[in-house]
């Protein structure tokens, strides 16, 4: 079998490649961290972390944001890169283009090495987009008038385990998928399905999934 592994991806439609750079630019806005590029065969799926817990005991979720895209060209790439170097390349790019040079400097998160069940996951129901956008709202003013002008990593820390790791409803989905939903532009007018598969929730809507790990403690 020939190595799949490619210096580059090559879109099916440049309206993809705008996605991605949507996406990269919503999630640098959250976290000047990392992306995840894994693809398999002609699918690019691209991960982001938007929670995650800093320190031990803390009861902040794991949530991760995913994006997915069409190839051209199948590939078998699995890096993770910063999302300011995936941003410069995208600037770059020309209005019909299809081609992403991936760039050449990989990073280690924590987070890309839990990763979320490919099966085995159970449909809860739906989660109106209204209600997960009035939960985001109010969890961040809630963090906007705990944290002070000038605070220290622990009291943000313990700020956001607070109100993004409690419970959303009966199903025990965390606040803090709510939040990523919104903030990652995930959210329209219509409904999230929601899922369940032992300690993981998904959100999966028309525009990305959220996955969210509960369970307190560092990865």
């Amino acid at each position: 079998m020939s190595d799949l592994l490619t210096s580059s991806f090559r879109f099916a439609d440049p309206r993809d490649l705008a996605d991605l750079k949507t996406f990269t630019t919503r999630a640098k806005a959250i976290d000047d961290g990392a992306i995840r590029l894994q693809a398999a065969g002609s699918v690019l799926a691209a991960y982001v972390c938007v929670l995650r817990p800093r320190v031990l005991g803390e009861a902040t979720p794991t949530i991760l944001g995913l994006r997915t895209m069409a190839l051209a060209e199948p590939s078998t790439t699995d890096v993770t890169v910063t999302l300011s170097a995936v941003l410069d390349r995208l600037a770059r790019a020309g209005e019909n283009d299809v081609e992403f040079p991936v760039p050449p400097t990989t990073v280690t998160e924590s987070w890309t090495g839990v990763g979320a069940p490919r099966g085995g996951w159970e449909l809860l129901g739906s989660v109106s987009d209204v209600e997960l956008r009035q939960a985001a709202e109010t969890g961040i003013a809630e963090v906007a008038g705990i944290v002070p002008d000038r605070p220290g990593a622990l009291i943000v820390n313990n700020a956001r385990a607070a109100v993004w790791g409690r419970e959303l409803d009966s199903t025990g989905l965390p606040a803090g998928a709510a939040f990523a939903a919104f903030a990652l532009g995930f959210l329209a007018d219509g409904d999230q399905q929601l899922y369940r598969a032992g300690r993981w929730f998904r959100l999966t809507g028309n525009r990305g999934h959220v996955l969210a790990r509960t369970g307190s403690g560092l990865l």
